[in-house]
């Protein structure tokens, strides 16, 4: 029993300050949100300020726990930046980009509510997109002069809404373009360093295998050099042995005892 409530480890109190102030800013992002919102900013530096407060802690959760934190904050980091963009399409654009978490921040939730939020953001972009186009629409009629007959005008209008979103698309194509480009240089560069790191690592590997042979080497060297000389040493003491024993029978013979 003892045993067993040893091995469950408390959850850290930094931790449980983390999730629910995350699950307050998730639930400020989910809410349409007015000009005048500053709340969720403030939380959101909160978060990073924990965050790394968290990542330094002695009992600080798993990697990959961290790294759900880290996506979930940045992703609101991300919201608010796309919402501080001055035009509709790159609010789009930008949204399109962002990552949102890929598991629920608390127990109650069935689906983690960035990914709510985010399909909630892309529908609100989206009709901004639409009625940004209308307003353009209407004020590019108002300023014509002279007055044109319905089916003229229905196709001066339809020619105005179809120019304006191919613009749209155009820009964004190349806005994505720009994106995709950067992201495959970073790619390739991310590539080429992890090729020249397996290079040296497998440089080093063989570097290290000769060293051992050669100690290996050098060892036996040693080991066999270090019984040739034991062995000759054993026999020099002998030899000497057996010299001083007949030394000494010699010496008793030559010289007996005196009476």
């Amino acid at each position: 029993m003892a045993a067993a409530e040893a091995t469950v480890m408390p959850v850290p109190r930094a931790e449980l300050k983390l999730v629910r102030l995350l699950s307050r800013c998730e639930a400020l992002a989910a809410d349409r949100r007015g000009p005048d919102e500053w709340r969720l900013e403030k939380y959101v530096s909160a978060l990073e300020e924990m965050l790394l407060d968290l990542k330094k802690h002695s009992s600080k959760p798993a990697p990959e726990v961290l790294n759900e934190y880290s996506r979930k904050v940045d992703f609101l980091k991300g919201l608010l930046e796309a919402d501080k963009l001055s035009s509709s399409s790159e609010k789009a654009l930008a949204n399109q980009f962002l990552a949102p978490g890929r598991t629920p921040t608390t127990t109650k939730e069935r689906t983690p509510a960035t990914k709510t939020v985010h399909l909630q953001t892309k529908a609100r972009y989206t009709g901004e997109m639409r009625n940004e186009l209308l307003d353009l629409e209407e004020t590019s009629l108002r300023k014509r002069t002279g007055p044109l007959p319905d089916e003229k005008q229905s196709a001066a209008e339809l020619d105005a809404v179809l120019q304006h979103h191919h613009s749209i698309q155009e820009k964004l194509a190349e806005e994505m373009l720009h994106l995709a480009r950067n992201l495959k240089n970073n790619t390739l560069v991310a590539q080429n360093v992890i090729k020249q790191d397996n290079q040296t690592l497998s440089h080093s590997l063989k570097l290290a295998d000769h060293n051992f042979e050669k100690l290996k080497d050098e060892s036996d060297r040693l080991e066999q050099h270090a019984k040739k000389s034991v062995n000759w040493l054993l026999w020099l003491m002998l030899i000497v042995v057996c010299f001083i024993f007949i030394s000494m029978i010699l010496f008793i013979r030559i010289f007996p005892k005196l009476r």
